[in-house]
């Protein structure tokens, strides 16, 4: 090869290898993901970037339309600001009211939170089973403990725990006799360890339709 030939040769080489990382560096400045609070997330400059933030689902904010989920986060540490997220890809069935919400997506131009990727934390909740009824002895009392609030532990009957979205969050059963089960109402969040066949103590009231609205869902523990 002739001289000038492997001059050309290196020239060009030069200016493709630059070519690329000058695309590996702007692809990279334009994927990179900044961590902000959400009030940073929240304000106009925010636009645009790809943004990882954390905050606690502001109670009863959240919405579900065919596959979409709508819901708003806030900092526990600074209440006065929400962010609005949307997500598309499932909802677990830890999500609900007050769980800890890890948003990564990018912030659009009404400054809504399109989310790509979504980490809900919740910390595990115990309680003592003692004073608790039964679900056979809560049925047994009838329309006298209709609306009056009670503790009942029983266990989460298989294959019903559904997401915060849902009418009937999961159906509990009679620890002795599984016959007996009453549907339960909770859109609060549930800490990974609540799945099929784990004994859970519930506060709440038993409602005229044969539900258990919850306001609080704990592990015996």
């Amino acid at each position: 090869m002739a001289v000038k030939q492997k001059q050309r040769f290196i020239v060009v080489g030069g200016i493709v290898l630059i070519a690329i990382l000058a695309m590996l560096a702007f692809f990279s400045a334009n994927t990179a993901v900044k961590v902000m609070t959400v009030a940073e997330a929240a304000s106009p400059n925010a636009i645009g970037q790809r943004v990882e933030v954390t905050g606690n689902v502001v109670n009863n904010s959240f919405d579900i339309q065919g596959d979409i989920l709508t819901f708003a986060i806030a900092d526990p540490d600074d209440p006065g600001t929400d962010l609005r997220v949307q997500y598309d890809r499932g909802v677990s069935a830890t999500f609900g009211n007050g769980v800890t919400a890890i948003c990564t997506g990018t912030i659009q131009d009404d400054g809504m939170l399109k989310c790509s990727e979504l980490v809900t934390k919740c910390p595990s909740k115990y309680e003592t089973a003692t004073d608790a009824l039964t679900v056979e002895r809560l049925l047994g009392y009838g329309d006298q403990i209709i609306d009056k609030t009670v503790k009942v532990q029983g266990t989460l009957k298989a294959g019903t725990l559904a997401d915060a979205t849902a009418d009937v969050r999961f159906v509990l059963s009679d620890a002795d006799n599984a016959k007996l089960e009453i549907p339960v109402k909770y859109q609060g969040a549930l800490s990974d360890e609540v799945k099929d066949g784990v004994t859970v103590v519930l506060l709440g009231s038993l409602g005229t339709d044969g539900s258990f609205t919850a306001t609080e869902v704990a592990l015996e523990g």
